[in-house]
């Protein structure tokens, strides 16, 4: 858990703190990436947080969080933990997911629309310094 929370730190400026992962530990798309080195151990690449929320039959699956340490990035890693996770979203009964994104962060904002995410709206001053969030959606099943 605290490579975890080193990814999240590393990754924004803004992070979870360490209670916020140890609440989501059961949820249907809390995934990590790991590699194992040359030594046989294991390292934790990154990770993703989603979960499911009921909606009358139509339940929306909610990415929460996503990162992968600043040394792994660009290889495709945080592709990889989406996909995962809207597969995992899809079987746990979500129709549709839902993400925030800053309204700034352009590489993440790419990711999401080659896999599918379209926006739905803006938040203004969603996070705490200030930058709009964006709503962005995709469906994944029915």
């Amino acid at each position: 858990m605290l490579d975890v929370l080193a990814i999240e730190r590393a990754s924004f400026s803004d992070p979870w703190p360490y209670a916020a992962f140890e609440s989501v530990l059961d949820a249907p798309a809390f995934l990590v990436a790991v590699r194992t080195t040359s030594d046989g151990t294991e390292e934790i690449l990154g990770y993703v947080v989603g979960d499911v929320m009921p909606n009358h039959g139509r339940d929306i699956g909610h990415i929460k969080d996503l990162a992968v340490r600043p040394d792994a990035r660009g290889e495709g890693l945080g592709r990889r933990l989406l996909r995962e996770a809207l597969l995992s979203l899809s079987l746990s009964g979500a129709v549709v997911v839902k993400l925030e994104v800053r309204e700034g962060n352009d590489p993440a904002r790419s990711l999401y629309r080659e896999e599918g995410f379209e926006p739905t709206r803006r938040v203004p001053n969603y996070y705490n310094d200030g930058e709009d969030a964006l709503i962005l959606v995709t469906e994944v099943g029915e």
